[in-house]
């Protein structure tokens, strides 16, 4: 089991939202963060699907503008292709809050996955630049959603690197990523260094295919 950061504050009460959270990567985040004690609201464009996400693993569910309205921190876990539209959409609600960003631009063809290019440079960035009112982290780009959701999975043996500008919402974060575990959050740089960690997820998928697999990141030295 990784040894737990102690310079990190009590997240242990704070009420997490997953917006995107009935794709796999989501409901796995969900799934943890319920079993750790946490109240979890999993976000849909459809309350009628976020619904039903939601009693598969116990948690609730409802349309992603209740959901950034209702959570303390709120994690971004939706598909590329709708994220800078959806953030748009939210920028109200989501004013003044820890917004966890783990989206991965990738692109899938016969050779496998690749990062692809994004005008602000990365997913995070994107969403610091739809969401100036709001304090945006980056993290939980290589967890695995299989091993997040397999019940048989005890502890989740990874580093979570936690990128941002702002100490003390990277801080909230990296407390969070401790709540699973055998997880450790660890800073890894300001937000305009987004852009590799969440490139690196391709390199992962390809280890993975390779060596049938659920590879993660371990940070020596830490």
């Amino acid at each position: 089991m990784a040894e737990q950061t102690t310079d990190v504050p009590d997240v242990s009460g704070l009420t997490i939202g997953i917006l995107g959270g009935t794709g796999d990567q989501g409901k796995g985040l969900a799934r943890r963060f319920s079993l750790a004690g946490h109240t979890v609201l999993i976000g849909s464009r459809s309350a009628e699907r976020a619904g039903e996400a939601a009693r598969e693993i116990g948690v609730r569910g409802a349309a992603n503008a209740d959901v950034a309205a209702e959570a303390d921190v709120v994690i971004v876990a939706v598909p590329w292709e709708g994220h800078k539209a959806l953030l748009e959409s939210l920028r109200e609600p989501l004013t003044g809050k820890i917004v966890v960003d783990c989206v991965n631009p990738l692109g899938f063809d016969k050779q496998g996955a690749y990062a692809l290019p994004v005008e602000e440079g990365s997913a995070a960035q994107q969403a610091a630049a739809v969401l100036t009112g709001s304090r945006v982290v980056a993290a939980f780009h290589h967890v695995s959603a299989v091993l997040l959701l397999d019940p048989s999975v005890e502890e989740i043996d990874l580093d979570i690197l936690v990128l941002g500008d702002d100490r003390e919402a990277t801080d909230v974060v990296r407390a969070l990523a401790a709540r699973i575990p055998g997880a450790r959050g660890v800073y890894a740089g300001r937000l305009r260094n987004a852009h590799q960690i969440e490139a690196l997820t391709a390199n992962l998928i390809s280890v993975n295919r390779r060596y049938k697999a659920h590879a993660g990141i371990r940070v020596t030295d830490v």
